[in-house]
């Protein structure tokens, strides 16, 4: 009776409301609204740079069988010229160009007009329509959560094909990889453009939007906060997750398809990057609701960051470990294998385990138990954009007590066992970890920059309460 009192006070706080502050929350929650020198530099140099890097790693393992120092050599010796390169590239055919439109039509077929039904049947999976939390405007949108349907569905197509239809090849994706490269840059580019002119011209919601008067800045993490066509076609939702992702153990598949074309075996080193990767995918989509908390979807806008990288960035370059070992097969020894299978289990157990206490506690509202103790936690507040006055409650229990990230540590060791599956015979695929360790770092930062700006000085008793980001004891 207490427990539910508690509840209905705290849901009652929760819509109270209050003007204190109000400028200072108006300002700070969602994405920057000042671009610093630092911003603009970094946005620059990714805008210029990382389509070229996509293309430096792909036409490394093509034309130097995955070497990342003997194209720089060749150019600087003089044995080659950039034109060379280019040249020896494949372009852009219609063949790829159909399977790439056909590849997200059906994507978005299923993301729009097939509605969950695994929730119905697979007990613990959560699908269907939910809700996603508070925009800084104060909405909350709904979602029709069916990735693990459309997951499976495709994947079960890809078989049938496979052993069955022999409608085309399982190696028909690496066989069209770098004409698929150029399919991709062009939906990546034109759902940005597209989703910048419509932050101007016809917003979802005027109140989600930002404007920095930085023409790149926007450009690049986006103008419009959740930006809808219809009711149910979310941009986040659908990039982030579809074509992206479920590609991705698609990709490995034909890489092991191409094994077996090449080698007449598939090494054991690509069973392991299919199933440790696999596992990954499968985990995004059996927790695809659980995602509608992250900070994607809380707190970024969609720009080129999200529009561009779900598109090219995200299947080429996590993908990067399958189509080494189809360059150079790896069979690894007995002893290797385990251990690297041993850490990239362990590094999901903590990514999952870390991230389910989190889920637990903030369904319950804390009213759970997490590692046979009721969880400790310090409430925050924090106002939307209307002066709405909100309530959160921070965990300090389980490995949330551990460290600020721990759900990221956990990522991280997954992320090394893709790596060294791979051998030591070259460094491409090792720039995952490397990427990875860059990239996660940053987004403590960054989102602990938000979490400060949001919660202001209850995030201070929260930092001090849990000491470290990543590591407890060092960082």
């Amino acid at each position: 009776m207490a427990a539910h009192q508690e509840k209905k006070l705290a849901q009652e706080r929760k819509h109270k409301t209050t003007q204190n502050d109000t400028q200072t929350s108006q300002v700070q929650w969602g994405r920057a609204w000042e671009v610093d020198w630092f911003s603009l530099a970094s946005i620059l140099f990714l805008l210029m740079f990382a389509p070229l890097i996509v293309y430096y790693f792909i036409m490394a393992c093509d034309q130097y069988q995955c070497s990342l120092t003997d194209p720089v050599i060749d150019l600087f010796t003089g044995n080659k010229h950039l034109s060379d390169i280019w040249n020896k590239t494949p372009t852009l055919t219609y063949r790829a160009a159909g399977i790439y439109s056909f590849w997200v039509a059906f994507q978005v077929v299923l993301y729009i007009f097939v509605p969950d039904f695994c929730h119905k049947f697979l007990p613990g999976y959560v699908g269907g329509v939910q809700e996603g939390a508070v925009t800084p405007a104060g909405v909350v949108n709904k979602y029709e959560i069916n990735g693990l349907q459309a997951w499976i569905i495709t994947h079960v197509l890809w078989f049938a094909n496979a052993y069955y239809f022999h409608f085309f090849s399982p190696t028909i994706i690496f066989d069209n990889w770098i004409p698929l490269l150029w399919c991709a840059n062009i939906l990546g580019y034109t759902i940005s453009t597209f989703a910048m002119i419509k932050g101007y011209c016809f917003p979802t919601n005027a109140k989600d939007c930002k404007f920095t008067g930085n023409f790149f800045y926007d450009y690049m993490m986006g103008i419009e906060f959740n930006p809808r066509i219809g009711r149910w076609f979310d941009f986040k939702l659908f990039f982030n997750g579809r074509p992206g992702i479920v590609a991705w153990t698609l990709i490995n598949l034909s890489y092991a398809a191409k094994q077996q074309e090449l080698y007449g075996q598939v090494t054991n080193s690509m069973i392991l990057v299919n199933v440790l990767q696999g596992i990954y995918v499968l985990d995004f989509f059996w927790n695809e609701a659980w995602y509608l908390k992250t900070i994607d979807i809380c707190h970024d806008h969609f720009g080129w960051y999200l529009g561009w990288g779900d598109c090219v960035w995200l299947p080429y370059l996590y993908t990067l470990q399958g189509l080494y070992l189809v360059y150079h097969p790896v069979q690894l020894g007995p002893a290797n294998a385990v251990g690297i299978l041993m850490l990239g289990l362990i590094g999901y157990y903590i990514f999952r385990v870390t991230n389910h206490q989190k889920d637990l506690f903030r369904r319950t509202d804390g009213n759970c138990r997490i590692w046979g103790k009721k969880p400790e936690y310090i409430e925050c507040s924090y106002m939307s954009v209307d002066g709405t006055k909100y309530y959160s409650k921070l965990m300090t229990s389980g490995f949330w007590g551990w460290a600020r990230h721990f759900n990221y540590t956990g990522d991280l060791m997954g992320s090394l066992a893709y790596c060294l599956a791979c051998g030591f015979a070259h460094i491409l695929p090792y720039f995952y970890i490397v990427y990875m360790t860059i990239l996660l770092t940053h987004r403590c930062i960054r989102d602990e920059h938000r979490c400060f700006s949001k919660y202001g000085k209850d995030w201070k008793h929260y930092t001090a309460a849990v000491p470290y980001r990543l590591i407890p004891g060092i960082f």
